[in-house]
């Protein structure tokens, strides 16, 4: 049987402030938690201007980031094919081993061929080359299906599967390739603050079944919630 409110141990704001509070953090340990999200994330003035400030070392060469960002920044604008031809003279095998990402890539090219009216240009493109990848691999082939469907509306934006016409889905694909440059230079994947939030908010969810406490419920501001609402 579930534990309930009035079975559970109550924990007042005060209470987990004061906890909150006990707990130290390195100002050296922030500075490169910091570094890490700025380096991944590509903001490459913020981190040479926390690399003078603090000492913290990027541990990767900045100029580096350029080139990777650049790249992101190709695909978020809708100029994927420019994008692609730069991750080929920068890695050419990295698109080989990303089937994944290639399609995802592809299928970008395809949107944005739908986005610009060319309805004749997008199914011949989609055809030639996402076809095959799709009789190949059933997921492949099922987000292919959704995209071609945009051509089947006057206005795709509106239609059911108007979200891959959204910014947020030029922004995924890029993040995707981001994350696969990173990879394969041998950095991680995301940010180490990414991991932090979703281990706190597992932490969360483990201690909900135990306590009434204050939670964090906005990511955006932290701001605790009042213990029991």
């Amino acid at each position: 049987m579930p534990p309930t409110a009035a079975s559970k141990k109550s924990i007042s704001n005060e209470q987990w402030e004061a906890k909150l509070a006990a707990v130290k953090v390195a100002k050296e340990d922030m500075n490169k938690l910091v570094m890490n999200y700025l380096v991944t994330e590509g903001y490459v003035d913020a981190a040479r201007m926390l690399e003078q400030e603090s000492g913290t070392a990027p541990g990767v060469e900045l100029g580096s980031i350029t080139d990777r960002m650049e790249l992101r920044k190709a695909v978020q604008s809708g100029h994927v094919e420019e994008a692609i031809s730069k991750v080929n003279d920068m890695n050419p095998e990295l698109l080989e081993e990303q089937q994944a990402l290639f399609f995802h890539l592809q299928q970008q090219r395809l949107i944005e061929l739908i986005r610009q009216g060319k309805a004749e240009a997008a199914l011949a493109f989609a055809q030639e080359y996402l076809a095959p990848h799709g009789e190949e691999n059933e997921a492949f082939l099922e987000e292919l299906e959704r995209t071609v469907s945009l051509l089947a509306f006057d206005e795709p934006q509106a239609s059911p599967v108007g979200d891959l016409m959204d910014v947020a889905q030029r922004q995924k694909t890029a993040s995707e390739l981001n994350a696969a440059i990173l990879s394969s230079q041998g950095q991680e994947r995301e940010p180490r603050l990414l991991l932090l939030l979703k281990m706190m908010l597992w932490a969360q969810q483990r201690l909900d079944d135990k306590a009434v406490y204050p939670k964090v419920t906005d990511l955006a501001t932290a701001r605790l919630s009042q213990a029991g609402s």
